[in-house]
């Protein structure tokens, strides 16, 4: 069965653009053209994947990617002219996988799209050569699962947070720069990386630790990268 994608503009031109493209790549394609479609689509159809578009009529596309993300981990690319980093980073830190400005490269989109759902079906890492559960203090990860655990109780990750989770639990103590988590996590060249993996490793720690503004766990080494703390 072809992954199916939901596909939400208040363009209707964009949005039929987008599905011819990525439906010649085999996807099959839902659309939507505000927010409140989008919710109303996604909870008729086993949508794997999501593009929409920031600025939309009775619901726009942020407050919709923190309504789904309420219920689903799903891959969410923001779709918007906007290109200022200050709208990359709030879609980031609202939920959003992925960030594509208009007017878009269609072939970039396309593997965009690659990217996000080979991360969504296989969380799978250079490094994967251990299934066993991996743990560390409060900390559980449990590979085949690709579920973290913090004192027991699951982490409600999206895949994005758990592709960063699984490189680092492998590698406890190991500083990787962010370069080089967006490079392994995006499968793509570096796009803005500090900001991107900062924004997310953000969002993880408020999940893990019991404090994020002194974090025990996730730690960053000022000019060098990111680590999962050993203990």
């Amino acid at each position: 069965m072809n992954p199916c994608i939901l596909v939400v503009d208040d363009d209707r031109e964009i949005v039929n653009a987008i599905a011819i493209l990525l439906g010649r790549e085999g996807y099959e394609i839902i659309r939507a053209y505000d927010g409140a479609g989008a919710l109303e689509a996604l909870a008729a159809h086993p949508v794997q994947l999501i593009i929409i578009d920031i600025m939309m009529p009775r619901l726009d596309g942020l407050s919709a990617v923190m309504k789904i993300r309420e219920r689903r981990n799903i891959p969410i690319i923001l779709l918007s002219a906007k290109s200022e980093e200050t709208d990359k980073v709030l879609g980031l830190s609202m939920g959003a996988d992925d960030y594509v400005t208009k007017p878009y490269n269609p072939q970039e989109l396309a593997a965009r799209v690659r990217s996000q759902l080979r991360r969504y079906t296989t969380l799978g890492d250079i490094h994967r050569e251990s299934s066993e559960e991996i743990c560390n203090g409060r900390l559980c990860y449990r590979p085949q699962e690709g579920v973290l655990y913090a004192d027991g109780e699951p982490v409600h990750l999206t895949a994005t947070e758990t592709k960063i989770i699984d490189l680092l639990m492998r590698n406890r103590g190991r500083i990787f720069p962010a370069e080089e988590i967006y490079r392994r996590v995006w499968d793509a060249d570096p796009v803005s990386p500090e900001n991107t993996v900062m924004v997310h490793i953000r969002r993880i720690r408020e999940k893990i630790e019991l404090n994020p503004k002194e974090p025990e766990y996730l730690k960053v080494v000022w000019g060098i990268g990111y680590k999962i703390e050993k203990m």
